[in-house]
């Protein structure tokens, strides 16, 4: 008969993998991809490389799962954000400003989802949430039209440009020191949003 561990001992092994996950992601923060190598992983969680093996079959994977964790996690916020309370124009400056406030306040992480050189497999995840991302943009997009708040449009090429945009006005200063004024940033980028969505004037504050 074949070994089935004990719910203790899959407990264990689900803890130690969270465990070497949240280490991963710290790692990825501060040194980015290339130089998050399982060694370096394996230091922060304090185990032999060899024991990151048990719990994911190569670099990449590991890589691809702590991606998958943190922009999942910013795609949600997203999400909570612009389908929240308020006019489609007011969600979508509140989720800009959200989104772009959780990037600066953790720019090491932020820049590895957003820009950092990165291997094929994560380049891959990468491209998926920037659809969700679409998706959530020309959602609201589309809601603003109906209501008679923005202008008729294609919702799919202005969520497209917004998420492009976003993302390109954020991979310099997440790439530098903290020498930014970020309340200026935030009001340009969310003005920036808003004029590409064609939002009124009246309407651009949140």
């Amino acid at each position: 008969m074949a070994y089935r561990k004990t719910p203790a001992e899959m407990r264990r092994l689900e803890a130690a993998r969270e465990r070497l996950i949240a280490c991963a992601t710290s790692v990825v923060a501060e040194v980015g991809w290339s130089q998050a190598s399982v060694t370096a992983v394996a230091d922060s969680a304090g185990i032999a490389a060899g024991s990151v093996y048990q719990h994911f079959p190569s670099k990449a994977a590991l890589a691809v799962e702590v991606f998958r964790r943190a922009a999942g996690r910013e795609v949600e916020v997203l999400g909570e954000v612009l389908r929240g309370p308020g006019s489609p124009v007011v969600r979508l400056a509140a989720g800009v400003q959200v989104f772009a406030r959780r990037a600066l306040e953790n720019r090491g992480l932020a820049y590895a989802l957003l820009a950092a050189p990165a291997e094929p497999a994560v380049g891959a995840e990468r491209l998926e949430f920037r659809r969700r991302y679409r998706s959530l943009f020309a959602e609201v997009v589309h809601q603003g039209m109906a209501d008679g708040l923005l202008p008729e449009q294609n919702g799919e090429v202005t969520a497209a440009a917004l998420t492009g945009a976003i993302g390109e006005v954020l991979v310099a200063p997440l790439g530098t020191p903290r020498e930014d004024d970020t309340d200026t940033l935030l009001a340009e980028l969310t003005a920036m949003a808003l004029r590409c969505a064609g939002a009124p004037p009246q309407t651009a504050g949140p």
